[in-house]
């Protein structure tokens, strides 16, 4: 096969933690003081080297540098630019390690910048905070440090950072009104500058990542790509743009002709866009296909992708990754307890390079014969294996019918049975399901888990973490408990581990943000329930209490947002089979007398398409796979379901089609703002609003609670409204949560008593706020 131009290879990315999580147990001995800058900076010199490293031992054309980060690149780049928040009063051009970490995890003086989810990865980003009196005057030199470190190895150099225009685009501004794109001459300004410092250092290409043309885009912020382009067409390396996560068809036309050296496609989100790139360009223009998968863990189809891009035969082709490999572990050769069979069917960061290699020698007319043999031998194994295809989960999926995904009568019906069943006061008081995992719980669950605690002397100590949380919660006076979720270690991982079709790696780490990295499980078959999950331990914590127990599980779209999914079948499908998993859980839960079960979907806006016009199909399944996980049980059967704090306004009445008999959600943060969609809406079930902030350690005087409470009351009808924390408590303490439920039960007292003498619940405007200490998020 053979082709005009010698096709190249190259990454958008590479994980920086590193295959051991150096940098994570680095970063976090710095902050501890455990280690100074020095040493700190010596674990990233040696973690950039060895990717660089890897990069050209796979034959990669370059190496992409600026791709590293101590906690993210977003602030990275804030920092280069100087485009640092005033409120810090650090001088960007000299910034210190310190300083930089402050304006991720905050200070005694000031909260830290404002995490957000990069996209629809789970991956968070340090929000830019700009306002009219950011200058983008320069920072820190730390970018061309790197480059300078590669070049002195040898090393040929790709230059990376976020593009101009999605930098201010996900900047928020801090200023009511202002307008963001009227900073943009001065970003412009200050890339222009980076570009000249880049030629003068010998670089040649020069990455700019531009991932917000993926999304809906308003025409201001579209009409910004011709003149800032066209404004360094002269300065500096070629560019090459890279736009990935979304199709960019619509867009051909503008990327055409742009005065850029290359754009970047995602091949692997969206394939469909190859067809219209190739008839519409240039034959000078690099079109760089990403073509193996940068966001998920399956061994490409090498044979299927170069049967797909031979048609560009003529074509100046690179070929990359999706995205960069931020988003999947480092290194498959680690994983020493995956079978050789399901190992065949994976490939981490350091493999996907080898897939690019392979694939770059074909196009340039190499013998990979028998490279490709081996390749089409794993990905034919996993279609055939018996592991994947369970025929009585799809005979299950053949039979669902409309009946299955709706429960027995409507809500007003269920809510009068329930209320006859449970008695509970107005505004009933409850948790979102955790309570504090001590090191004592820790430690017994690891030791069972490396078989040194006898299966009996763990459940006797799990037990006695039961009863303590039951003691607690009896003690403050709530009114529906919960078990405290002692024998849970990860609200996914823990089912995943007793449910078919999952398997866990021993490394298979990645960022989720900062120092913080999560293992997400691997599904890569069909998904059932040999046997009950926690129908054991929620009787037993019943069997404590006359008060209702909830049961606790995790939904069906957050398991499946929060694991590596098989790609074979539709998502849909799959979440379908995990929503009657679920449903056969919450069956037997109801069959052992537990009448209140919480289905938590903390990652349902998560799964939200880019592109709104790819919403209504999303929302349509999610929703249905929630209302099949929980209509197998009676309308005397409560369900709740709870999710983490996002905007719900544009998507309630998919909220609502959940159909849950009780929603809590977090609003503490807001300052109860995000409740006023469900007022608006007429939302028609039972919300809980949370009160207080559980990332916080701070304990919220009672005030601040019957405020919230009040003003809750004031968008919701009262005999909606339910009590309760922001969202689980597993990171704070016994002290601080035993005194900040202490005030939320005060505060609901005090509610009910006002409510009881005047028919209605105290004005919140009448309960002055009190003043708000920022503590550090627990999640940090």
């Amino acid at each position: 096969m053979t082709t005009t131009h010698t096709t190249k290879a190259h990454i958008l990315g590479f994980p920086r933690i590193g295959a051991q999580r150096e940098l994570k147990f680095a970063v976090e001995q710095f902050w501890k003081g455990e280690i100074d800058e020095s040493a700190l900076a010596q674990t990233g010199n040696a973690l950039r080297r060895q990717h660089w490293q890897w990069q050209k031992e796979a034959d990669l054309d370059f190496v992409t540098v600026g791709d590293f980060a101590w906690y993210d690149q977003m602030l990275n780049a804030s920092a280069l630019l100087g485009a640092l928040p005033a409120r810090f009063g650090f001088d960007a051009k000299n910034l210190i390690l310190k300083q930089y970490f402050e304006l991720a995890r905050g200070n005694a003086a000031q909260p830290a910048q404002e995490m957000t989810k990069w996209f629809d990865t789970n991956y968070h980003y340090l929000v830019p905070e700009l306002d009219e009196n950011t200058d983008f005057a320069g920072g820190v030199d730390w970018f061309f440090y790197e480059i300078e470190e590669a070049r002195s190895l040898g090393h040929a150099v790709k230059a990376v950072l976020p593009g101009p225009i999605t930098f201010l685009y996900l900047a928020k501004a801090k200023t009511a009104g202002f307008d963001k794109l009227s900073l943009l001459p001065k970003v412009v300004a200050a890339y222009a500058r980076i570009l000249e410092r880049l030629a003068k250092l010998g670089v040649e290409w020069l990455q700019l990542d531009e991932p917000i043309l993926g999304l809906d885009l308003e025409t201001e912020w579209l009409a910004a790509f011709e003149p800032v382009y066209r404004s360094f067409a002269y300065t500096g390396p070629k560019i090459l743009l890279a736009t990935y996560f979304e199709s960019v068809a619509a867009h051909v036309a503008l990327l055409r002709d742009l005065p850029v050296a290359g754009v970047h496609l995602d091949l692997v989100r969206a394939p469909q866009q190859l067809d219209v790139f190739a008839s519409n360009w240039p034959a000078s223009k690099v079109l760089s296909l990403g073509v193996v998968d940068g966001r998920n863990i399956w061994v490409s189809d090498l044979s299927a992708i170069l049967a797909r891009v031979a048609a560009l035969q003529g074509c100046n082709i690179w070929l990359s990754a999706s995205c960069s490999l931020l988003h999947v572990p480092v290194d498959l050769a680690q994983e020493t307890k995956l079978d050789d069979e399901l190992k065949g069917w994976l490939a981490f960061a350091k493999q996907k390079l080898q897939e690019i290699s392979v694939l770059k020698r074909a196009l340039n007319g190499a013998d990979v014969s028998a490279e490709l043999s081996a390749n089409a031998a794993k990905v034919a194994s996993r279609a055939a294996s018996p592991r994947i295809h369970n025929p009585a989960v799809s005979a299950r999926i053949q039979a669902l019918s409309e009946g299955d995904a709706r429960r027995h009568a409507v809500f007003a019906s269920r809510q009068a049975e329930q209320k006859l069943r449970f008695n509970l006061p107005p505004l009933p008081t409850t948790t979102i399901g955790s309570f504090p995992q001590t090191k004592e719980i820790r430690a017994a669950r690891a030791a069972f888990k490396k078989g040194t605690l006898a299966q009996n002397d763990y459940v006797e100590q799990m037990q006695a973490e039961i009863r303590l949380a039951v003691e607690k919660q009896e003690a403050l006076g709530i009114d529906v408990l919960v078990h405290g979720e002692a024998e849970r270690n990860d609200m996914v991982e823990y089912f995943g581990e007793q449910l078919s079709g999952f398997a866990f790696t021993q490394f298979g780490w990645v960022q989720s943000y900062g120092s913080r990295c999560v293992k997400p499980p691997v599904l890569f078959g069909d998904v059932s329930r040999p046997t009950p999950m926690t129908v054991e331990w929620t009787k037993y914590a019943q069997s404590l209490t006359q008060k209702p127990m909830k049961g606790m599980l995790t939904g069906p779209v957050t398991i499946l947002q929060w694991s590596f999914v098989r790609d074979d079948q539709p998502r849909s499908v799959t979440t379908q089979q995990i929503a009657l998993a679920i449903r056969d859980e919450v069956v037997d839960l109801e069959t052992a007398g537990i009448g209140i079960i919480q289905i938590d979907e903390p990652a349902f806006r998560e799964g939200l398409p880019l592109k709104k016009s790819d919403w209504a199909a999303y929302l349509h399944w999610a929703a249905e796979a929630f209302r099949i996980s929980a209509s197998g049980v009676s309308n005397q059967t409560q369900i709740h379901t709870h999710m983490c704090y996002s905007e719900f306004n544009d998507i309630l009445p998919a909220i609502a089609a959940m159909d849950a008999d009780v929603i809590t959600i977090e609003t503490s943060r807001s300052d109860m703002e995000l409740l006023t969609g469900f007022g608006t809406f007429k939302y028609p079930n039972e919300v809980g609003p949370g009160v207080y902030d559980i990332h916080s350690p701070r304990i919220p005087p009672v005030e601040d609670m019957l405020r919230l409470i009040a003003k809750a009351a004031e968008v919701v009808p009262v005999e909606l409204l339910w009590v309760n924390p922001d969202c689980g408590l597993k990171t704070r303490n016994w002290p601080e949560t035993e005194a900040a439920l202490a005030n939320m039960l005060e505060a609901t007292r005090q509610a009910r008593q006002h409510l009881a003498e005047h028919g209605k619940l105290p004005s919140f405007a009448s309960i002055p706020a009190q003043p708000h200490v920022h503590g550090a998020c627990a999640c940090h």
